[in-house]
């Protein structure tokens, strides 16, 4: 089973979840492995503290133009949907950044003047954390594309009993790509009105992906929030409540897992990860 873990928005206490349920499924004696997806802002290590065996850098193929060989004809520059190649005044220039590698430009080129080089954009560790199998992408600092990234980390996991991946927060493209292939995704909000309407926008999406999907709400009595009403009214399950508690936001300033710290909510999240379970099961039923 894979669970993606996503947010509408930061800080709702997404990786807290995601490194607590891969941790405790572990103690089951089941085979998991967690990734971090997060790659602009991976933080899950903090939590796990793997010890790292393998970095493997993460390279996108840029086209790159022979001015000898070119003609100027422009083809490469209608074909590209993202301005990442365009032709002004005859010359070609390139925008490494705007590029989405997708090689259109270097097939439709009448004189093979593109070729492609391998453009490094980030970097994927791969380790472990006790029994729990770790993945984690980081995008380097000036770099933009962050999907390539994330792509690499769900590649470098092995088979698992049970796949943890902890999505960036947002809506974006990141984002689709970090919880395309899920079995079940998480969506983990905080009882805020940022939080509210970001859920909302979150829930659409997984709605347009065909994503089987259910709610924790973090922070739970921290004040009256619509998401349960709103939850009730879209036939949206809410899985599990996390209180407000100081001591949670102790443990996580000094970097520990809440199950370790405070192992009376092993039961909160022993109950999340078996109404996950049941969920997935009779959804996808």
């Amino acid at each position: 089973m894979r669970i993606a873990v996503a947010s509408g928005k930061g800080g709702t206490g997404k990786t807290t979840v995601a490194t607590n349920l891969a941790g405790l499924a572990a103690r089951r004696g089941r085979s998991v492995a967690y990734l971090d997806c997060d790659v602009e802002e991976p933080n899950g290590h903090i939590f796990l503290r793997p010890t790292i065996s393998e970095r493997i850098p993460v390279h996108e193929p840029i086209p790159q133009v022979d001015v000898e060989k070119c003609n100027g004809c422009g083809q490469c520059g209608e074909i590209c949907q993202y301005s990442a190649i365009v032709c002004v005044g005859g010359q070609v220039l390139v925008y490494a950044d705007l590029c989405h590698a997708c090689g259109g430009c270097s097939r439709v080129c009448p004189e093979e003047a593109i070729a492609e080089y391998q453009h490094e954009v980030g970097v994927v560790e791969t380790g472990q954390s006790g029994s729990v199998r770790f993945a984690s992408g980081s995008l380097h600092v000036g770099k933009v594309r962050a999907v390539p990234v994330i792509k690499a980390v769900k590649s470098s996991a092995s088979q698992a009993d049970l796949t943890i991946l902890d999505a960036p927060p947002g809506t974006s493209c990141p984002v689709v790509e970090a919880v395309r292939g899920a079995d079940f995704v998480l969506l983990v909000t905080e009882p805020t009105r940022f939080g509210f309407h970001d859920l909302k926008l979150t829930v659409e999406v997984m709605q347009v992906l065909g994503l089987p999907f259910g709610v924790v709400i973090n922070r739970a009595n921290l004040s009256e929030s619509e998401v349960p009403s709103f939850c009730r009214l879209q036939g949206i399950p809410i899985l599990g409540q996390i209180p407000d508690d100081r001591r949670i936001a102790e443990a996580y300033s000094q970097g520990r897992m809440v199950c370790e710290a405070l192992p009376e909510y092993r039961n909160t999240f022993e109950a999340i990860l078996g109404a996950i379970e049941q969920q997935a099961v009779a959804q996808v039923g």
